[in-house]
């Protein structure tokens, strides 16, 4: 058999192999997966000194909302070093987005995103600042400088939606009174 052929079998079993053996998008990074709860979730970052997590001072209510975030700082922690500052939201006690700054100096664009085509195919969506592997339940993207995002779909489309709530009557006159001041 000839060299050509012997490279054009391997060739294409590489590429047969790579596109159908990409896992699903993932729901999370290490034990930390969205739809947990908040208890869950402290329960997880305690367990993982990479994230930095410090115990309820990394916890606050985001105001005029049934929402809360964790704001951790790798940094600080006794891990890896491959993390900085992480955040992870929830509203109505679920986890619906996680977000991971990984440390540059750890760490390089090029090596999380040929790692994360290897695992999950090619993005869904590419462009000079991200890349964005998305299904029907889960969303991650990898974005420039260097952060991981992790969004559960039907959770934030909710919230996108019940922000799109139009203003009640008393709403939008206690808005025009505003405007004219």
């Amino acid at each position: 058999m000839s060299l050509k052929k012997i490279l054009t079998i391997l060739t294409t079993t590489f590429i047969s192999f790579s596109v159908f053996s990409t896992e699903p998008v993932p729901s999370g990074y290490a034990n930390i997966k969205l739809g947990m709860s908040l208890d869950s979730t402290k329960s997880e970052l305690q367990k993982n000194p990479d994230f930095g997590y410090h115990g309820d001072r990394d916890v606050s209510l985001i105001p005029g909302s049934n929402r809360i975030l964790i704001e951790t700082d790798a940094t600080k922690g006794l891990g890896s070093n491959f993390l900085n500052k992480c955040w992870f939201q929830f509203s109505d006690d679920t986890l619906y987005t996680i977000t991971i700054n990984i440390n540059p100096d750890k760490m390089d664009y090029y090596s999380i995103f040929t790692t994360l085509i290897e695992k999950y195919g090619e993005p869904s969506s590419l462009n000079s600042t991200s890349a964005t592997w998305k299904d029907e339940n889960y969303t991650m993207s990898l974005e420039k400088p260097l952060t991981l995002k992790y969004i559960d779909n039907k959770k934030f489309d909710s919230l996108q939606n019940y922000n799109k709530v139009p203003l009640s009557g008393t709403e939008t006159t206690r808005q025009m009174f505003l405007d004219a001041l």
